[in-house]
């Protein structure tokens, strides 16, 4: 019996893309943001609760279009999530951020075809100083 061999087609997004990033935004990060998302994760933590020190997983809040990337958020599968801190985002920091298509690519799936875009959001203080890098793997079904 011969394998079932399945030729990739190109994926839904450009590959021109890759490299592509957003402008630089101006964060503000007010102690109600981080009480509300603490409280909305469930994260019981006394510093959090308080405001003082965003929950691991606040940079989620943060979503800085990248120009010419486009896609129907109907079709998105959230396919991971990673944080690296180089110190814990604190209320008052006023974070520099920047989103950046770092990668596209296809696979075949059990339903077919699907695009993996992988986007990277880091966040610098005013000084310049890295405080977050966050990696975000989308799939486009």
């Amino acid at each position: 019996m011969g394998r079932l061999e399945h030729a990739m087609s190109e994926p839904i997004i450009s590959k021109d893309l890759i490299g592509r990033q957003s402008e630089e935004v101006l964060i503000e990060v007010e102690r109600g943001a981080i009480r509300k998302f603490a409280e909305a994760v469930g994260d019981t933590t006394e510093a959090c609760l308080r405001g003082d020190v965003a929950p691991p997983t606040f940079p989620t809040t943060i979503r800085i279009p990248i120009p010419g990337l486009t896609y129907d958020l109907a079709r998105v599968l959230h396919g991971g999530q990673e944080y690296r801190f180089d110190r814990p985002i604190r209320a008052g920091d006023r974070l520099r951020c920047q989103t950046q298509l770092t990668d596209v690519y296809a696979r075949q799936g059990r339903l077919g075809e699907m695009t993996f875009l992988i986007i990277e959001t880091n966040g610098r203080d005013d000084s310049g100083k890295p405080v977050f890098t966050g990696r975000s793997t989308v799939i486009l079904r």
